[in-house]
């Protein structure tokens, strides 16, 4: 807004001393790869402030008013109440963790993983505790199990669902976490949905699930997150997580409030549906679109895949789009295919072993989804996917969709021309024929009969 209209009177009210925190560094802190915690904001009250904006940390929104267009806040150090109006509201307000109804969840040797203040405990007590739990193994879960392993610590984790990353990936690239986590000494337990924190005589935390009870001296919980978005409940309109829900271009159900982030829904492409993702990504891109579209109908949203990756003990693991489970539960008539090769040639002095799985739809033969995993660095084989996927391509498409060749890099036809060659076979094998072959062969047919 600053940059494009200078003369905006912006106000930003936070309740937290800092702003813009990737609690995606979180895990990169705790085993030694981020020196500094602070190096995980991408802003600051000073540079918001340098641009012209004015910046009310540590006050605590308490009411909005849509109708009227005003604010109460609170000013958390002095309890001075602020009475404030606007012109355009954006609501920026994020998520929190979902606290699940755990009994003992409150005890002091659990934590939670969202905000800076919590990344600082967590790294404070991992100095002095051993054995740690890991309640959760979405991508914030699994990471930090990695980065206590990486830091000789026991691994406990746990897993409410019968596969890790349920969300990214199907069942076997979720054996291939779990073989690979166990291999470095992480303890993993699925279907093992904790019901219950509480002490034992030794001090010890214990923790009880569906598959029994555990011991630890510590347990972070990352059960997911969900939005803050309590200030405009039954003032604009929300999905059932209580996420705001937004049009092209970041607007709600207001034409004069606008919703980004954590707080909003995304225009998810594969389905054409709204869905919350909390991610990074969407968080800066819709914040973005806010700033521009806040001052007409400027740039439309194109929508996320919800593309993603981590790296695994040295292992590359990235997704984008829907996984062959959640195509099904979308009413696709969906399918995949796996690839297991190699991301170069064997005869060049090394490659990495290389597993794509391609889910997409037998009707349409539409791209829905991919998942890579390797030693190699593929997560830009995801961001491919994920313009196919945005562009509505087929298999038929990436089959032979131009793609460099180079032994350095690949083989004469890209590992993902290949894996949607798969796919296109599969079809044939099947007789669900090429739609041009098909549609050609019609065309022979009825010159035949004139």
């Amino acid at each position: 807004m600053l940059r494009d209209h200078p003369e905006t009177d912006v106000t930003i009210y936070e309740r937290h001393t800092n702003v813009s925190f990737l609690s995606c560094g979180i895990s990169l802190y705790l085993d030694g790869q981020v020196k500094h915690l602070e190096d995980m904001f991408y802003s600051s009250p000073e540079q918001l402030t340098s641009l012209g904006a004015t910046i009310k940390t540590r006050f605590n929104v308490l009411k909005i008013d849509a109708t009227a267009k005003t604010l109460e806040a609170v000013n958390m150090d002095t309890g001075d109440m602020v009475n404030d109006t606007y012109d355009k509201l954006i609501m920026a307000t994020g998520s929190t963790v979902t606290v699940p109804p755990i009994f003992g969840i409150d005890e002091d040797k659990v934590l939670l993983c969202k905000n800076y203040d919590q990344a600082k405990a967590i790294y404070e007590t991992a100095k002095d505790n051993k054995r740690i739990a890991v309640i959760g193994a979405g991508y914030i879960g699994t990471e930090l199990a990695e980065s206590y392993a990486r830091t000789d610590h026991e691994v406990l984790l746990l897993q409410s669902r019968d596969i890790v990353l349920n969300h990214y990936v199907d069942k076997n690239f979720s054996d291939k976490v779990i073989n690979l986590l166990e291999d470095k000494g992480v303890e993993v337990h699925l279907d093992s949905r904790v019901t219950s924190f509480t002490s034992d005589d030794k001090g010890e935390l214990v923790i009880e699930s569906t598959q029994g009870d555990y011991t630890a001296d510590l347990a972070i919980v990352c059960t997911g997150f969900v939005p803050n978005t309590e200030l405009l409940r039954g003032q604009v309109d929300m999905d059932r997580h209580g996420a705001i829900i937004i049009n092209d271009y970041v607007q709600t159900s207001n034409p004069d409030i606008f919703a980004c982030g954590d707080a909003s829904v995304v225009n998810f492409n594969p389905t054409g549906k709204p869905a919350y993702t909390p991610l990074a990504t969407n968080a800066v891109r819709q914040g973005m679109l806010a700033g521009i579209n806040v001052f007409g109908n400027i740039q439309q949203y194109m929508g996320t895949q919800a593309t993603s990756a981590m790296n695994l003990f040295g292992y590359t693991l990235a997704s984008t789009g829907l996984t062959l489970d959640h195509a099904k539960r979308n009413d696709f008539n969906a399918d995949m295919v796996t690839f297991e090769g190699t991301w170069r040639p064997e005869y060049m002095p090394s490659t990495d072993k290389l597993t794509i799985n391609l889910v997409y739809d037998r009707d349409s033969r539409r791209i829905l989804g991919a998942q890579l995993f390797s030693k190699h660095e593929v997560a830009q084989s995801a961001n491919a996917i994920s313009i196919a996927i945005q562009n509505r391509n087929t298999i038929d498409d990436l089959s032979f969709v131009d793609m460099l060749f180079q032994p350095n890099f690949d083989d004469p036809f890209n590992y993902l021309n290949l894996v949607a060659q798969m796919a296109v076979e599969k079809e044939t094998q099947r007789g669900n024929n090429h739609p041009r072959l098909t549609a050609a062969a019609h065309h022979v047919q009825a010159a035949d009969q004139q």
